[in-house]
């Protein structure tokens, strides 16, 4: 059973950055997702990283201010966000799927980020 942990989270100005983090029982050959969700809206993918290739996939929303990375000796994904926004306000999720797989089964415990103006 795959278990992630996330970490890295709080308050930040508008303009600030935070590095969320992401812990995995086990680095296998999987894809790892950065997702948010608000209040009352659906869960938004915002980055994935494929930790065998270090292919990346963001969304557009986070483009060119977010970055997904990896680190294989310490088990863990990284999702560096700059310049973020009041919009970024969220509960920040890491998940894992196959390659082959088009859904996340394994996801971990979310971390607040919250973005003041």
């Amino acid at each position: 059973q795959l278990q992630l942990v996330e970490s890295g989270g709080g308050l930040v100005q508008g303009g600030g950055s935070l590095r969320l983090s992401c812990v995995a029982s086990t680095f296998s050959d999987v894809i790892i997702g950065w997702f948010r969700q608000t209040p009352g809206k659906d869960r938004e993918f915002v980055a994935s990283i494929d930790l065998r290739f270090g292919s990346t996939v963001y969304a557009d929303s986070v483009k060119g201010r977010f970055t997904i990375s990896r680190d294989n000796a310490k088990n863990t994904v990284y999702l560096q966000m700059n310049s973020l926004k009041p919009e970024d306000t969220a509960v920040y999720y890491c998940a894992a799927r196959g390659r082959a797989s088009a859904s996340y089964p394994y996801w971990g415990q979310g971390t607040q980020v919250t973005v003041s103006s």
